[in-house]
């Protein structure tokens, strides 16, 4: 049965077209209806190399339902190479072609010998959100683009995380976690991002191994990756937030990569002893506010909901209550995100809930006593509510109206600090 959903927090699988955009130099060419780009790109930012305002898009309507709009694709694809510079070009399927039947992998095959690469992934509405789709994307460059190597290149690390735009902190996320990877003494290879694109591509299969720090995104990808490839990968479901988080992501990948564990304890032993130097500064304002309550509730993406949830409880010694995970997760990772909400310091345990239904959420989180003034870090949807319970807000995940973000991050120990500055800037303001 139909049901209404209140402000969901995901677009459809077509806004993957933000995940090519964030590779450099490659361009979307839609094969969907009229108005889908600017639809999907609204309040996002993502103008970058190539606005989705012109992306190339063959604006199919009633007629190529009826006949067809495989001709229509193919002169889109066509015209596309010719008057557009770039170093992919990737089709990306709507809703409306996909249920007509067209044969979009044939018309791509007409130019498997173009100068450039030309790709396509399926990415109808229908199929999934705009996660899913993200991962469409990662694994048409896998199956389309990339073969196995016999060349290795020694402590090459591909590094796979975000998903580009529907994260603002994305493009700061990666830079942050391929420093960290490169202290280790190893070589990150990100294809999103600045300067990140084809030739990053193409090193994927020379990698050591790939990295996937995310609770479920991309773990379809990683596997496909080895299977293909041979190449094997980490994963860690955990976005390193903080001191606590981060050493450990060092410690594992470290002995994952066969780095001396005697250089990695360096490494973190000089992190924490600034990180710490830092928190003690602001001791007391940590300790004795008593304008926040200690309890506090997330609402974002499985990534940023259990991250922060574990650098909230880990590092600064809050108390979680229900935290909310709104990325449609599917339902074969679920038991295992529940189980890393249990594995928390103090023997503190947060109840994970998967919902996509505003309503609902906002409904458990005027129902539950926060024994004082919540802390809420979630979309900007979440704002009202926060302040009908007169609590603490901070805008981090989708939708983002409140801030403009260039390259910030809230990964690493750096990245902890940010967040801490972040959290309790809002709550000072109290006192004034």
């Amino acid at each position: 049965m139909a049901k209404l959903l209140d402000k969901q927090r995901y677009k459809c699988a077509l806004a993957a077209m933000q995940t090519v955009q964030a590779i450099t130099r490659a361009i979307p060419i839609l094969h969907s209806g009229p108005g889908c780009a600017q639809k999907l790109s609204d309040g996002i930012g993502s103008s970058g190399y190539f606005s989705p305002n012109i992306f190339p898009c063959t604006s199919i309507n009633e007629k190529d339902v009826v006949f067809g709009g495989v001709k229509k694709l193919d002169s889109t694809i066509e015209n596309a190479l010719k008057v557009i510079d770039a170093d992919l070009y990737v089709v990306l399927t709507g809703c409306i072609p996909e249920i007509v039947g067209d044969d979009v992998g044939e018309t791509v095959s007409h130019y498997e010998d173009a100068e450039k690469p030309v790709i396509f992934a399926s990415t109808a509405g229908f199929k999934g959100n705009n996660y899913r789709g993200h991962e469409q994307v990662i694994n048409a460059i896998t199956e389309q683009l990339l073969e196995p190597s016999e060349e290795k290149e020694e402590g090459l690390v591909n590094i796979w995380a975000d998903v580009p735009y529907q994260d603002l902190f994305w493009l700061g996320n990666y830079r942050e976690l391929a420093k960290l990877v490169e202290e280790l003494g190893l070589k990150p290879n990100v294809i999103f991002g600045y300067g990140n694109g084809i030739e990053n591509i193409k090193k994927i299969p020379k990698a050591q191994f790939n990295l996937l720090v995310s609770p479920w995104v991309s773990l379809t990808n990683v596997k496909k990756l080895e299977q293909k490839l041979g190449t094997p990968y980490l994963y860690i479901p955990t976005l390193p937030v903080g001191a606590f988080e981060t050493s450990r992501f060092l410690r594992t990948v470290g002995e994952f990569a066969g780095v001396d564990s005697e250089k990695v304890e360096r490494i973190i032993s000089e992190h924490e002893k600034y990180y710490y130097y830092l928190i003690e500064r602001y001791a007391d304002l940590f300790l004795e506010t008593r304008v926040m309550a200690k309890q506090f509730s997330v609402i974002g993406d499985a990534q940023y909901t259990l991250g922060i949830t574990k650098f909230l409880v880990n590092d600064l010694g809050l108390i979680p209550a229900q935290q909310f995970i709104t990325d449609d997760t599917p339902k074969q990772y679920r038991e295992a995100i529940k189980a890393e909400f249990e594995n928390l310091n103090y023997g503190l345990k947060a109840e994970a809930v998967f919902e996509t239904d505003s309503y609902k959420i906002h409904e458990a989180v005027k129902a539950h006593d926060y024994h004082g003034y919540p802390l809420i870090l979630g979309g900007y949807y979440d704002k009202e509510v926060t302040n009908e319970l007169d609590g603490h807000f901070l805008n981090i995940t989708w939708p983002v109206q409140d801030k403009v973000v260039l390259d910030e991050s809230y990964v690493g120990y750096q990245g902890g600090i940010k967040l801490i500055e972040d959290i309790y800037s809002v709550a000072v303001q109290r006192w004034n």
